[in-house]
This record gives C-alpha cells, sequence and structure tokens, in this order.
C-alpha cells in the first residue's frame, strides 16, 4: 500500500461492508486493472513522433514519482492483502502529497495513451475516470486505516499535505518516526513496475515502427 499517506480528521471510514469490499478488491487486482486498456493501446495504436516524446516524459515523470516514493516505504508498497502499513511515510514525495504512488500510476497510464494515442482522446479521458474511482475507494480503506493507527500525527498529516495535488513546500514533523531512504530497497520493490514500465514503451515504440516503416 501507500504507507503513510491519506487524509482525515474524522476518519470517513467505508461505512458498508459493501464499500470495504469494492476497496479491497480494487487494492487486491490493482496490478491487472490497466490490462484492458493496454490491449486496446496496442490494437489501436497512432502514435506519432510528438505524441511517443510527450507521452514518455509524463510516463517517466511519473514512474519516477514512484520511485522516489518507494525507496522511502519499501517493500510494503508490493502487498496484495488488506491495506496495512508499519509506518507513518511522510518523508520524500510524501512531505508534498500523500498519495505519490497513485499519483505516478495516473501520470505513467496518462503518459503510456499519450505515447500510443489509440482513441485519442476518449480512451484516456475513460483511463483516467476509471483509475479515479479505483484509487478513490482504496485511498478510503486506507485513510480509516491510518486515522484509527496513527490519530493525532496522521489528522495534522491530512491537514497540511493535500491527497492527489502537492504542495508548495515540504511538510515536516519531528514526531513521526521514519524509516532510512533505501534506493537500493526501492529499485528491489519497484522491480516488476520498472519492467512493465519497459514493455509497454518498447511495445508501443515497435508498433509505432513497423506501421510507418
Amino acid at each position: 500500500m501507500e504507507v503513510g499517506l491519506r487524509p482525515t480528521t474524522n476518519h470517513p471510514q467505508p461505512t458498508t461492508k459493501y464499500m470495504s469490499n469494492i476497496a479491497n478488491k480494487f487494492f487486491k487486482y490493482r496490478s491487472y486493472t490497466p490490462i484492458p486498456f493496454l490491449i486496446i493501446m496496442f490494437m489501436y495504436e497512432d502514435a506519432n513522433v510528438w505524441s511517443l516524446v510527450l507521452g514518455f516524459i509524463i510516463a517517466l515523470t511519473g514512474e519516477l514519482i514512484r520511485f522516489w516514493g518507494v525507496s522511502w516505504a519499501g517493500s510494503e508498497t508490493r502487498t496484495t492483502g488488506s491495506v496495512g502499513g508499519t509506518f507513518l511515510i511522510i518523508s520524500g514525495p510524501f512531505a508534498y502529497i500523500r498519495n505519490p504512488l497513485y499519483a505516478g500510476n495516473i501520470l505513467m497510464y496518462l503518459g503510456l495513451g499519450i505515447m500510443s494515442f489509440a482513441v485519442f482522446p476518449y480512451l484516456q479521458i475513460v483511463a483516467l475516470l476509471f483509475f479515479f474511482i479505483q484509487y478513490y475507494f482504496i485511498v478510503k480503506e486506507e485513510e480509516g486505516y491510518l486515522a484509527k493507527v496513527y490519530g493525532g500525527s496522521y489528522e495534522q498529516y491530512c491537514m497540511s499535505v493535500p491527497r492527489f495535488f502537492p504542495r508548495l513546500t515540504p511538510y515536516r514533523s519531528k514526531e513521526v518516526v521514519q524509516p532510512p531512504f533505501d534506493w537500493k530497497d526501492g529499485l528491489k520493490s519497484e522491480r516488476r513496475t520498472l519492467q512493465a514500465f519497459m514493455f509497454v514503451t518498447v511495445t508501443i515504440l515497435l508498433i509505432w515502427f513497423i506501421r510507418r516503416y
């Protein structure tokens, strides 16, 4: 999970079992939900040089944000069980935005969608709406967990750091214990995402090259 970022003063936890189940399903299968969009991207690729360059820059930015985040949050970002976490992470990108991994994902998906230029802009808009809904349910579930576990520290963090739009200056709190920054652990944790990112990028470029030449 994105350990240590979500909002709330009165922890708006899902009030029904149905909503909690939706959140847990989204969380558990979040690595697979992009697949239908990728298939459409590959099938209807209509890229041009400008879409490839701009899309890659946006996607790479998202991946770099993710890598920065997992280098602080570590291997807990790779869990697919129920939401939870050991630390309330407020360092690195978490000092600017509560959900940097999800924000990074959205930038990656948007960038790759622009690269392919498939069914543009309709596919990209539908994908953004879908992932916004998916992350909304996941974040609401995580918010309830973090508010319950970290109490006042989390409430203060939420009041100071936006959920999805970054603040300009980093949030600081000497009271919240942080794990060490570990880029090696981050690289290990991010390996599957990096492999998927490279695979999709290379596939889009190959399809574009084969169709044009």
